[in-house]
């Protein structure tokens, strides 16, 4: 109970759960269903597409067909069947096989004594019967006086008319009733060199199955025409080599086109004269002849492989992306179908399909309009949240907007009131001298910060479009060194030039210039006292190159990939006395690459660092750029 309890308590153990569950129960379900029509259509393709057995050669058919009606101008007659006995016995056949019913030959009494006296002249001679009779009731086959001593072996013709596929195609062959062997069995026991016994003999063939009292197997099919037969009259006639029947087992039946009980439906076609009887009982006894039937895989089996697909459709359904569940699905169909070929076709292994097949469709069927259920609840929360969100990004956008704007202005008194009391002629002592000139730096930082969070919401919100003109990137970069040369003097560090005579480019200056003068006053913040920066310019294949180099700290390398993030600062400026918002290098970069350009760093611990951006000398779009 406590294993259960754990198992229900963890959610992500319970869905699967579920879903197994599900699927083992739609599949044990569509087992219960059933399915011979569809598993005998599949069975059939198979037999129509595998590797055709090549007959035993051992079978001669001889037929009752239109040219010996037209020769003889009738029916054979007795004395006609007695002539076909005599020349055939001449060539000591294995065994000779009347389909059709001696008692149906036309001919007085003494004609039908002359056929029963030719009969014995052969090794073997049987009658074949088209029913079985019970344990006892073995004088129900025997013929009329005077043919009683013939002997009559069972050979019933089997089609799906009442009972598995129903559909009237014969694909079943009967090997024994109750230890009663069939012909085909007795034919084929002569070839292999014994006597068929009780089970003895059946258990040698491959694909037995039991279905009502009776031993079973399936018939392994060739097409029709397969076993050529030769024309009744051609025998009388003597057209004929003695060397064709030879040690041969004949059959001898009709193949009029007159009458369907002649003919079978077969795998190969459902026409009603698809194969004649005749040709029937040839397939059937090269079947055992050459062991080759068809063997069945168990029901274990069968319901096996329905669950593995029931369980794979579900997960695949609910969990892969649509696109992609379907092509494992039909990938999965067609290595299944591909498995079920090659099994048939190369070791006659019959694996049932309708039911895993039929669990793939109904299980993707079924589940596919709860997947859709359940991503459009999915899609109206995600909706929903983006809306929520949506709002509190436009407020936030909104406050920082409204907050910047209105500290600006005491800012700007402030700064004003500093640069006042510093230029007054009254002399301040020199605590009151440090006070103001900190106050002045704060609320420099503290309106750079707020510059900062300004353009950070007009790239937010897309506000932001180049306002180009022409300028000198030397004269730009001059200028802002101007400006941060002050800084420069507080820690005693030079700021050396190496600039490249440049040609004029349309740039938006104001942008640039808060990149340039990021890129400098960083470069003087993470410098050493009493060290160098160097900013170089030149031109290199239409692009415009400017690199800012200092003597600092240098970046940690697990830094480096995260410097141009948004608010990142490394653990070690953190710690540091330098303060920042992390935004500097975020819009420096996002500046650079709306020209069209690219912003890079180099870099090496205690040895400083290399920013380097990259302009086009000639933007591919000019004017302004809408972001």
């Amino acid at each position: 109970m406590k294993i259960w309890k754990l198992l229900i308590l963890h959610k992500s153990w319970l869905a699967p759960m579920v879903r197994v569950g599900v699927a083992l129960l739609i599949a044990f379900l569509l087992t219960r269903v059933p399915m011979e029509y569809l598993e005998a259509w599949s069975y059939d393709l198979r037999v129509k597409t595998k590797t055709l057995t090549p007959p035993s050669g051992k079978l001669v058919l001889i037929a009752i067909d239109p040219l010996t009606i037209e020769g003889l101008k009738r029916d054979p007659n007795a004395m006609d069947h007695v002539r076909l006995l005599n020349a055939l016995s001449m060539s000591r056949p294995r065994a000779v096989v009347y389909v059709q019913s001696p008692n149906d030959l036309e001919g007085s009494n003494d004609d039908l004594r002359a056929f029963a006296l030719a009969t014995k002249n052969l090794d073997h001679f049987f009658v074949v019967a088209n029913q079985i009779p019970m344990r006892g009731q073995e004088d129900q086959l025997r013929l009329e006086p005077p043919l009683q001593s013939l002997r009559v072996v069972p050979g019933p013709k089997t089609s799906d008319l009442t009972s598995f596929a129903k559909d009237d195609v014969t694909r079943r062959m009967i090997i024994s009733y109750r230890g009663l062997p069939s012909v085909h069995a007795l034919l084929a026991d002569t070839l292999h060199g014994q006597e068929h016994e009780e089970n003895r003999g059946i258990n040698l063939y491959r694909g037995i199955f039991e279905f009502f009292g009776t031993q079973q197997n399936y018939i392994d099919f060739r097409p029709s025409g397969t076993y050529k037969p030769i024309s009744f009259i051609k025998i009388l006639q003597g057209a004929f080599s003695p060397n064709q029947f030879h040690d041969k087992i004949i059959f001898v039946g009709t193949d009029t086109v007159m009458s369907s009980s002649d003919y079978i439906r077969t795998p190969f076609s459902r026409d009603v004269v698809a194969m004649s009887t005749l040709e029937m009982h040839a397939n059937m006894t090269d079947t055992l002849i050459k062991n080759s039937a068809p063997q069945k895989t168990p029901v274990w089996l069968d319901s096996l492989l329905t669950g593995l697909i029931s369980v794979l459709t579900v997960f695949v359904v609910l969990t892969a992306r649509p696109a992609k569940g379907l092509l494992i699905l039909v990938t999965t169909f067609s290595l299944f179908s591909l498995a079920c070929y090659l099994a048939f076709n190369y070791f006659g292994y019959w694996v049932a399909m309708a039911h895993p097949i039929l669990t793939l469709f109904v299980c993707y069927y079924f589940f596919i309009p709860y997947r859709l259920i359940m991503e459009n609840r999915m899609s109206w929360e995600y909706f929903q949240r983006n809306q929520l969100l949506t709002q509190v990004e436009e407020l936030k956008s909104n406050f920082l907007r409204m907050m910047s704007h209105d500290l600006k202005t005491p800012l700007a008194r402030i700064q004003g009131m500093t640069e006042m009391v510093k230029s007054d002629s009254n002399p301040l002592s020199l605590k009151q001298r440090e006070a103001i000139d900190r106050i002045h730096q704060s609320s420099k930082e503290l309106s750079d910060f707020i510059s900062s969070i300004l353009s950070l919401g007009r790239i937010e919100s897309k506000e932001i479009k180049l306002q180009l003109k022409s300028k000198d990137i030397n004269t730009l970069l001059s200028e802002v060194i101007q400006q941060c040369e002050y800084l420069a003097g507080t820690k005693n560090i030079e700021i050396r030039t190496e600039f490249e005579p440049l040609f004029s480019i349309k740039i938006d200056e104001d942008l640039l210039r808060q990149v340039f003068t990021n890129l400098i006053e960083n470069a003087i913040k993470y410098s050493l006292d009493n060290s160098r920066i160097l900013v170089s310019t030149e031109e290199v294949n239409e692009v415009l190159i400017i690199q800012v180099a200092d003597h600092g700290i240098g970046i940690p390398d697990e830094a480096l990939p995260h410097v141009f993030s948004k608010f990142y600062r490394s653990l070690e400026v953190k710690n540091s006395s330098v303060k920042g918002s992390g935004l500097g290098l975020y819009l420096a970069k996002y500046f650079v690459e709306l020209h069209q350009g690219t912003l890079s760093v180099e870099s090496e611990i205690d040895k400083g660092s290399t920013f380097t951006v990259k302009l086009p000398m000639v933007l591919e779009s000019e004017g302004p750029l809408p972001i």
